[in-house]
């Protein structure tokens, strides 16, 4: 019976990984009053976190929430939010953050506090993620898989407010933090995530396989094999499989591997014919016909793409 091969330890960590996830926080704001704020967005995935408060959150194609304090909203390719703590009543006012502070006060009081920012992804992450979470992700702090939000966000409010020694690398890693536990959530919700990349990671009888095609990219995996590796028949598991992520599991490891390549052609130098090889296609011909089918364009043409939009990208309090 041949081995089992030895899976990656942690299949989401290296998604993660893959879509250069990172929470960006934009600034932190303290209101009082009765307030009303809107702003076009130019995140792709925006996101707010309330630290004291509450308010209510609007935005393009999506009925409105109210956000509670430790709530956190990612706002997932919309164009348009507004926020306002008392609708109808509200004063108009702007959140405006300098250069060089990332701290703005609003009103008398801090009646509502909150944090802008942003999920940050590479153009991979975009396409992911776009489909993985919901127009408009709200995960409440009174959630039992959710009850550290609270502390993160308060976390990351003091630290910007405290102006200690050390205060944005602070910030940097409690914002990754925040951002995992939000995706965690999400993920750990049953029947949330529809059927994606993403969903198949949180299916138990499914991971083994997903995680030993994300550990070996290169080997020619068969149907059979893969179904051992979930304890199910050959039938059972490409009939869940499709179900959890939406293409059959074969399709499911094409695509993983034109992932790795974009990864690699953006931050590597390695040659097309040795990354064909590394990720078990038979020919450089064949790994360059595949990767324009799935990305668009040719394995050359994407590397030359990326070096040229490899700029920084400006942020917004909401």
């Amino acid at each position: 019976m041949r081995d089992r091969p030895e899976p990656a330890s942690d299949p989401l960590s290296e998604v993660l990984r893959l879509v250069e996830a990172r929470g960006v926080i934009s600034g932190a704001v303290a209101a009082g009053g009765a307030w009303t704020t809107s702003t076009e967005i130019t995140e792709p995935l925006k996101f707010i976190a309330v630290v004291r408060g509450g308010l209510r959150v609007q935005t393009d194609g999506v009925a409105p929430v109210q956000v509670g304090a430790g709530d956190v909203v990612i706002l997932n390719h919309r164009r348009e939010v507004t926020l306002s703590n008392a609708p109808g009543d509200a004063v108009p006012i702007r959140f405006e953050l300098s250069a060089t502070e990332s701290f703005v006060r609003v009103g008398n009081g801090e009646q509502d506090v909150l944090l802008g920012g942003h999920v940050g992804v590479n153009d991979v992450g975009r396409q992911l993620l776009r489909t993985a979470l919901p127009p408009m992700l709200h995960v409440r702090a009174s959630a039992a898989e959710a009850s550290h939000l609270h502390d993160l966000a308060a976390r990351v409010y003091d630290e910007i407010t405290g102006h200690r020694v050390g205060r944005d690398f602070a910030v940097g890693q409690l914002t990754q933090l925040l951002v995992l536990a939000v995706l965690r959530t999400h993920l750990d919700r049953t029947g949330s995530v529809p059927p994606s990349l993403l969903r198949v990671l949180t299916d138990e009888r499914l991971r083994p396989a997903a995680a030993a095609m994300h550990a070996h990219p290169g080997k020619p995996w068969q149907l059979a094999e893969l179904a051992r590796l979930a304890a199910m028949s050959r039938t059972s598991f490409a009939e869940r499989f499709r179900e959890s992520a939406g293409v059959p599991p074969m399709t499911y490891l094409s695509t993983w591997r034109m992932l790795l390549a974009q990864r690699a052609l953006r931050d590597g130098d390695a040659s097309v014919g040795a990354l064909a090889y590394e990720l078990g296609y038979a020919s450089e011909s064949a790994f360059s016909n595949a990767f324009k089918r799935e990305v668009g364009m040719a394995p050359l043409h994407y590397r030359l793409n990326s070096k040229a939009r490899e700029l920084a990208s400006a942020d917004s309090i909401v």
